[in-house]
């Protein structure tokens, strides 16, 4: 296995293999990442290809990118996030959940469940776009503090106090009766 350095030296080539290899390491992580604020399995998968289309007009327009190719990919992926919600404010839509169709579990809890992710996804839209990334990275990609804090150029100290009050916030906005 390469490490990103040498996958973006090659990839700065247009190396299909260092493509591969950069699209097979970061597709989940990016794919979960985005769902934690996103939600919709085929947005979040068309959000995703997205981050890879700009990463590869990127290479070929011979922008230069930053060693952290991680970092510059997550990036990317919160701006795409921000443009998808950008957009949808403009002009929303109702998206219709195929899960209903399944005979699986009663439509009474899937309706259930819709309606508590909904709540959280709603809850989190509230917070700040820095406590946003912050709970997906920490929460969606499972990463540790002092990767959290390279990705988004902050302190540890920082990482953890927008952690605290972001927890904090999504606590008293789903919790009912929950005063400061």
């Amino acid at each position: 296995m390469l490490d990103d350095a040498e996958l973006l030296r090659r990839a700065y080539e247009l190396d299909t293999d260092a493509l591969a290899a950069i699209h097979d390491t970061y597709y989940q992580p990016l794919y979960r990442y985005i769902s934690f604020r996103v939600g919709d399995r085929y947005t979040c998968e068309d959000l995703v290809s997205e981050v890879f289309t700009r990463f590869l007009s990127t290479l070929r327009q011979r922008k230069s990118l930053p060693n952290n190719l991680r970092g510059w990919l997550f990036g990317v992926a919160a701006n795409v996030v921000s443009d998808h919600f950008r957009r949808s404010y403009r002009s929303p839509q109702t998206s219709l959940d195929e899960q209903l169709m399944s005979r699986e579990p009663l439509p009474s809890e899937i309706a259930e469940k819709a309606a508590t992710n909904e709540e959280l996804r709603l809850a989190i839209s509230q917070l700040t776009p820095d406590q946003q990334h912050v709970l997906a990275l920490r929460f969606a990609q499972n990463l540790p503090i002092q990767e959290v804090a390279r990705i988004l150029g902050k302190t540890e100290g920082a990482v953890k106090q927008l952690q605290a009050r972001a927890i904090a916030a999504l606590a008293r906005q789903m919790t009912p009766g929950v005063v400061e």
